[in-house]
């Protein structure tokens, strides 16, 4: 008897901001099956390679309200999220996969809780603030076909990677 291997992840490309489908909302999932999980699967893996901390599923040519996110060595998969509480404020730099080479100091919440599903369905709720809490809003909105550079009062205020001294290894990974 021959024992077959598991389909092996695979690295998907990552979609740059000029792509129509990131621009557009993404679907809800209906169905938590297999296919969904090879796609969390890829996207970890695509996500790591980049090297980023975060990755939504338009960002791989695939638009459902599917996202991941790796903080502090804890990988949390979001599936149909949205945000239901916010507080406070915090400007930082944020950078993007699908913009490389570019970060631009943007404001955002400094505390959010988001409601989301996991890899089979069921729901739970999670809190999150200062990178965290950026990542989650960074990738919420990209399932909404928002980029960070939206959130910019123009595109000047966006800075080379390599002018910048400030930027940290999350940020200019991208989120």
């Amino acid at each position: 008897m021959i024992a077959t291997m598991p389909d092996a992840m695979a690295i998907r490309p990552i979609l740059t901001a000029d792509q129509p489908i990131l621009r557009e909302r993404t679907k809800r999932v209906s169905s938590f099956d297999p296919s969904l999980h090879r796609l969390l699967d890829d996207m970890l893996e695509t996500m790591r390679d980049a090297p980023g901390v975060g990755l939504a599923a338009n960002q791989v040519g695939v638009p459902l309200q599917v996202a991941i996110i790796e903080v502090d060595n804890r990988i949390t998969e979001l599936v149909n999220p949205r945000i239901v509480r916010t507080g406070g404020e915090q400007l930082d730099w944020e950078g993007c996969l699908s913009i490389p080479g570019y970060v631009a100091e943007t404001g955002r919440f400094a505390k959010v809780t988001v409601k989301a599903r996991d890899r089979h369905g069921r729901e739970f709720r999670v809190k999150g603030e200062e990178l965290f809490a950026r990542a989650l809003q960074h990738e919420i909105d990209h399932l909404n076909g928002v980029l960070y550079i939206d959130h910019l009062e123009s595109l000047e205020e966006l800075v080379r990677v390599s002018e910048h001294d400030e930027v940290t290894e999350e940020t200019a990974a991208g989120i």
